[in-house]
């Protein structure tokens, strides 16, 4: 071992033992260029470490080491494992961001080798560690979901995806946008791949919150997927004017639109009854569909128009012959109407019962009568959910009014309206004066 590695292992033996963490970090900080000039002694210097005192000092040579791409690659995924899993809590939270650096570079490699699966539990259990609960969100979180993604093994995204946010890791000061853009923009097609729709729905529509400047092609592409979402999920029928939400119609949309031509299209023609002019619309953006890799998302597009124009039925008719429904839907035989019919019966979509004898469907009102001991305990729940986020809303609510920035802009503001408020008066009174 080098004697500059030598001063650094003794160097934090001792800032460890004293438990002097702050320092510890200020000083691993200002070693980060020297560790990085001697890359060939960081596996012996890890080897003098202890991981359950040494925690911050390891974190500091595993990152060189992932920096420099020092030692073989099966060597360094073993040794991320065991520092995630026995790494002293108290310690790597004192430097969140090299933390979440190492897991990044980690990230990284593993997706260079196609060895995505690999890092799930690894991060898994990294962000369990980091986070000062289980609803912050750290930018390991977009590695995590970038890994699933990769692997096509959503379990383990979908087990951190399902907990709503409601605060955000600062990272001594080192969290990005990014992070949080690439979070939800994952999250979303990992939603999108399971079917849960309206969460991926969601996960989209974060873009058009967050504030930005300029257009990114990331924020194109989640609003190419957020019209296909509203217009599979709106099986009634749209307003004629904008077939998607709210979002579609704010600045930031209006500036998308131009850049998604082929999906606007498709929204207008899915306003339309007649599925012609929405099948025009696909057939002749088939290579756009397909290299945006929305395909499959269109297909689903078609079949929900199907089933607007079969739930239209319902309103007006409470018996039509299959072939009928097929005629008034504009499908292409009743054997299609039939196979439409009986998905969306058992989908829940519509209440309804075929009579195979004499091809007659017979439309049924819904049988829900909001007694049954499963919807109680689901009301229970909801309930319970919109009570807790209350509470937060009350909590983020006291901690911005003890925030000292804004209590220093607020008695700003406040002297500025009284000042404003004394010149008028004094301006009134002299005006008053002169009149006398």
């Amino acid at each position: 071992m080098s004697f500059p590695l030598e001063s650094f292992v003794n160097s934090v033996k001792t800032l460890s033992s004293q438990g002097n963490l702050s320092c510890l970090y200020e000083f691993l900080e200002n070693s980060s260029e020297m560790l990085s000039k001697n890359t060939t002694h960081l596996e012996a210097a890890l080897s003098s470490l202890e991981l359950g005192q040494h925690s911050l000092g390891i974190l500091a040579l595993l990152l060189a080491r992932f920096k420099a791409g020092a030692g073989e690659p099966a060597t360094l995924d073993r040794q991320m494992a065991e520092f995630v899993e026995g790494c002293a809590v108290d310690q790597i939270r004192y430097a969140p961001d090299s933390y979440a650096e190492l897991c990044h570079l980690y990230t990284k490699k593993l997706l260079e080798r196609s060895k995505a699966i690999k890092g799930l539990r690894v991060l898994q259990q990294a962000i369990a560690k980091i986070q000062a609960s289980p609803n912050q969100l750290t930018s390991i979180h977009a590695d995590l979901c970038h890994l699933a993604l990769s692997a096509k093994c959503f379990r383990p995204a979908l087990d951190v995806l399902d907990v709503d946010i409601a605060d955000i890791s600062k990272e001594n000061g080192k969290f990005e946008s990014r992070h949080l853009l690439l979070y939800y923009y994952y999250g979303g097609l990992i939603y999108t791949a399971v079917k849960q729709f309206e969460r991926a729905l969601f996960c989209f529509e974060i873009y058009f919150s967050v504030p930005s400047l300029s257009l990114s092609h990331i924020m194109v592409e989640a609003f190419k997927k957020h019209i296909l979402l509203t217009l599979i999920l709106r099986v009634e029928a749209p307003p004629p004017k904008h077939c998607y939400s709210e979002v579609a119609r704010t600045t930031m949309g209006r500036r998308i639109r131009p850049f998604c031509v082929p999906y606007v299209e498709l929204a207008t023609a899915f306003a339309q009854r007649s599925p012609e002019p929405l099948l025009a619309v696909v057939t002749r953006h088939q290579e756009q569909f397909t290299r945006d890799q929305n395909t499959g998302l269109v297909k689903q597009v078609v079949a929900s128009h199907n089933k607007m124009n079969i739930q239209r039925l319902t309103k007006t008719f409470v018996t039509l012959s299959l072939s009928d429904v097929a005629s008034r839907a504009q499908l292409p035989s009743a054997q299609k109407a039939e196979l439409h019919v009986l998905g969306m019966i058992e989908e829940g979509e519509i209440f309804a019962a075929i009579d195979q004898r004499d091809g007659m469907v017979r439309f049924q009102d819904s049988p829900e009568q909001y007694a049954a001991p499963e919807m109680v305990a689901r009301l229970e729940r909801e309930l319970a959910q919109i009570m807790a986020l209350e509470r937060r809303l009350q909590q983020l609510d006291e901690e911005i009014q003890l925030e000292p920035q804004y209590v220093q802009k607020a008695t700003k503001t406040q002297h500025e309206d009284d000042s404003g408020q004394a010149c008028s008066s004094s301006q009134n009174n002299k005006v008053a004066n002169n009149i006398m």
